[in-house]
């Protein structure tokens, strides 16, 4: 018996293909896609979500000072001028932040290795580099993903099947998060 489908693709296409189909599982929460592919993103992403069960949890909070440029009304940094140069004006300021156990920074660094990073662009702006932002799918699975799963010993993802596709008659069904 085979370990996995082989989807009739090459090793790296095949990689390609499901760390594409997990990140998008991850981001919107169900996907449509072949019945084959599904069973073998399943296998994948309920593992990844079990990680992050895991270890939501597993972090402390540390108090850390941090220099931040000033800024004036518009938004742009305040400048002074000592010894003829335009200098940059900081302040410190306290900051809480989480800081992950060993354990929990592994399996941030284990999800990191499937998952590809997202861009999110605003609709107005399509084709534009300005106001687009970096999802953090990672913390997007431990802030939210894991809560809602802390009672489940599995079972986090269901596959409904639609039919068949009209080209090739391939089944076709919808991974969601349950």
């Amino acid at each position: 018996m085979a370990k996995y489908r082989k989807l009739g693709k090459t090793s790296s296409q095949r990689k390609a293909l499901l760390r594409n189909q997990i990140t998008q599982l991850v981001y919107h929460g169900k996907i449509v896609t072949t019945q084959a592919r599904a069973k073998e993103v399943q296998k994948q992403v309920e593992s990844i979500i079990a990680l992050a069960v895991k270890e939501k949890d597993n972090f402390e909070m540390v108090k850390v000072t941090a220099k931040v440029a000033r800024k004036d009304k518009d938004g742009k940094r305040v400048k002074e001028v000592v010894d003829g140069k335009k200098v940059t004006v900081y302040d410190e300021v306290e900051k809480e932040i989480k800081k992950d156990m060993p354990s929990r920074l592994h399996a941030r660094r284990q999800i990191m290795k499937t998952l590809y990073p997202v861009t999110e662009v605003p609709t107005a702006a399509a084709g534009k580099k300005k106001n687009t932002k970096e999802i953090d799918l990672v913390a997007k699975l431990f802030d939210e993903v894991a809560p809602k799963y802390v009672d489940r010993k599995g079972g986090y993802t269901r596959v409904v099947k639609i039919g068949q596709r009209k080209g090739d008659a391939a089944m076709m069904v919808v991974l969601e998060l349950v």
